[in-house]
């Protein structure tokens, strides 16, 4: 007997005709089609007959007595769940935006807050306390996107990454107002460094000027995505990585080296200038104070003169004299009663020369 045969008592077909002991004494629904003989096609379903059999079968639940109170009860159980699934919890780092047909409506705290249940208003909770990191430029040590490349003030190109640091200020702004938020922050951030380092010179982002490029940067971000009203705040900006390109870090390493080769030779050429002014002023003051020496010794000497000018004027030639013939080789002769020529030698008037010294005496 073939297992699905309706006709026999199969194991899950239906119980022979007769066999009653299985129905536990129901009655049979009257929207069941009984079986038909095997191998014949079931007649097709009659529609208006249907619909009449399931109205007839839900009068008899629903009709008789005390069956009205029973069904108003239910249906006021099913109001008030209703009616409380509208409670709901925003925890305190959340701020929860209520919609009303999907418009927004409202925002609300933290707290056990209620709203007209579903599908009247719903309600989605966003995270405001919690900052979001996004990269831009990639990570150090990866392949060099085209981001990554900026211009600088000064004509040179800089490879720059950063990151920034966001965070939710008005949830139902952010919510409804921008649909990629990573996305537009990025592109905000990327064109806010490129202006600022299109400013700034490749010293200071190489060197001590990135704080400033960062706050510079942070700032004109703020501005920029006040204006897009997205409710998202900046909360910081990092660079993480600021150097010259590979292909151009020999030729900018030159460049450096000559610029320091400049700024040494300026430095010396400085200090050799100053030298010679400090000479110059040293000079002038030592001649001008000779000069005022000078003036106060003739001075005095034109004050002795008035007094005693015979004096005075043997004193100055003796003075001469003495200055003059200090340094010169002198021969004293002393003629009286001598009637003889007097022979000099001839290296007499020579000039004296210190003897070199010897190399034992010089050791």
């Amino acid at each position: 007997m073939p297992w699905n045969d309706n006709a026999g008592p199969g194991p899950w077909g239906s119980p022979p005709p007769g066999d009653d002991k299985n129905d536990g004494g129901r009655k049979p629904d009257p929207t069941r089609r009984p079986p038909g003989p095997p191998g014949v096609p079931p007649p097709p379903i009659d529609v208006a007959e249907l619909v009449d059999r399931l109205t007839g079968r839900l009068r008899e639940t629903f009709g008789g007595p005390g069956r009205g109170k029973a069904i108003a009860l239910g249906a006021a159980a099913v109001v008030g769940l209703w009616l409380v699934s509208g409670v709901y919890v925003v925890q305190p780092n959340q701020q929860g935006v209520v919609t009303t047909f999907g418009a927004y409506s409202r925002t609300s705290d933290p707290g056990l807050r209620y709203r007209l249940p579903w599908p009247i208003e719903d309600v989605e909770r966003v995270p405001v306390t919690s900052i979001q990191t996004l990269d831009v430029g990639g990570v150090p040590g990866a392949e060099v996107p085209a981001e990554r490349l900026m211009l600088t003030g000064d004509e040179n190109i800089v490879d720059l990454s950063f990151t920034i640091q966001w965070s939710v200020s008005d949830a139902g702004k952010f919510v409804f107002n921008v649909r990629a938020p990573d996305a537009v922050i990025k592109d905000v951030a990327e064109s806010a460094m490129r202006e600022v380092v299109g400013k700034t010179a490749l010293t200071p982002i190489l060197t001590n000027g990135r704080g400033q490029v960062e706050s510079q940067t942070r700032a004109l971000m703020q501005q920029t995505l006040d204006r897009y009203n997205i409710g998202v705040r900046i909360e910081g900006v990092r660079i993480q990585v600021a150097t010259t390109p590979a292909p151009v870090l020999d030729a900018f390493r030159d460049v450096q080296r000559a610029a320091q080769n400049a700024q040494s030779a300026a430095n010396i050429a400085r200090g050799e200038a100053a030298t010679v002014i400090q000479q110059a002023k040293g000079y002038r003051e030592q001649v001008v104070r000779e000069a005022a020496g000078d003036a106060a010794r003739f001075n005095q000497v034109y004050e002795q003169y008035k007094l005693a000018p015979g004096v005075t004027r043997e004193r100055l030639y003796i003075e001469t004299m003495q200055r003059v013939l200090a340094k010169s080789n002198k021969v004293i002769i002393d003629s009286k009663g001598a009637n003889a020529p007097v022979i000099l030698p001839s290296d007499t008037f020579r000039p004296r020369v210190a003897p070199a010294p010897v190399d034992g005496a010089a050791r």
